[in-house]
């Protein structure tokens, strides 16, 4: 199968919404009148953020879900999306599942896929996504103010519990290990959140790093300090029913381990009602777990107000 034969068998679809698409030198596209263009690029490389023999059709999944999980922290309306792909080899079956994967997400959020590369190497998967946002309504890092509550959104956690699980660190029982895994190898991306928060949230960014780790990155943005409480911290059933109580493993997982891709942005007290009400719109858990103070750096503290010291902030990939 040759690169041209592999592209129009998987990933050449209609793409209604483009004015030009697959199979030129570069895709046409118009954005609507008002509107702002958000971008981001991710790169998922095998053997560093996943297992190679991960299933293609969750991974299908993960790459684009990744990549919608930035266009939710900016209040981005997904629209396009490209993906380059460095394969080993071209495996009709893998190929076919891989794409499965990702177009049932794409279709799920009206993402089009116009254009792409591929090439032979090993594992590597990119995608940039485009999204649009009604002018100067983009979700920022840069917006947190003093007496902002901060939120996050879903679980803390299952993540890197599922990741613990496959490098055998900890032996989950059935049902919280099927949760973990899901949370690990699909991610959710909360894009529905991210267009409500639009007028309600000060600031935003999405939980690839680790809670504590974004969350650094818009108090460094904004200047700005925060105090976070442990016991408010929305996490996995599983350490809720552990007799560890809170070990290195819950924090290191809650805390730092990454790869949640939930949403923490801060928003005034004024909003706390309508965010509240978002619980029930949209079907998702959402926790206030602290507020923006003055200052600088984050302060971790107990149910009792003492301050917790903590080993690492989150993932770094040079670090």
């Amino acid at each position: 199968m040759s690169e041209f034969d592999l592209i129009r068998r998987h990933f050449t679809r209609p793409t209604p919404n483009t004015i030009l698409s697959v199979g030129d030198d570069a895709a046409l596209l118009q954005v609507n009148a008002g509107m702002e263009l958000a971008v981001s690029t991710d790169m998922l490389v095998g053997g560093t953020h996943f297992y190679l023999d991960t299933d293609p059709r969750q991974l299908g999944h993960k790459t684009l879900a990744v990549n919608l999980s930035d266009m939710a922290a900016m209040g981005a309306q997904p629209r396009w999306a490209t993906l380059s792909l460095s394969l080993p080899q071209a495996h009709d079956d893998w190929l076919k599942a891989f794409s499965e994967g990702f177009f049932a997400l794409a279709d799920e959020h009206g993402v089009e896929l116009i254009g792409g590369d591929t090439t032979r190497g090993p594992l590597n998967l990119c995608v940039t996504i485009m999204g649009e946002v009604p002018q100067g309504k983009a979700l920022r890092r840069t917006g947190a103010q003093v007496g902002d509550d901060i939120w996050v959104s879903g679980i803390l956690g299952e993540a890197a519990l599922g990741l613990a699980e496959l490098q055998e660190r900890v032996a989950l029982p059935e049902g919280a290990r099927q949760s973990c895994l899901a949370a690990l190898q699909k991610p959710q991306p909360r894009v529905a959140l991210g267009l409500a928060l639009r007028g309600l949230a000060h600031s935003s960014i999405d939980i690839s790093d680790g809670l504590l780790a974004d969350l650094k990155h818009i108090l460094d943005s904004s200047n700005m300090a925060a105090e976070v409480r442990y016991d408010r911290l929305p996490k996995s059933a599983y350490f809720e029913s552990s007799d560890e109580g809170m070990d290195m493993l819950e924090q290191d997982c809650v805390l730092s381990g990454g790869e949640d891709y939930e949403l923490c942005f801060t928003a005034p007290l004024a909003h706390r009602e309508e965010i509240a009400a978002l619980v029930d719109q949209l079907h998702l858990p959402l926790a206030r777990i602290g507020k923006i103070v003055s200052g600088q750096g984050c302060k971790l503290r107990a149910a009792n107000g003492s301050v917790i010291q903590l080993a690492r902030e989150g993932y770094d990939h040079f670090a």
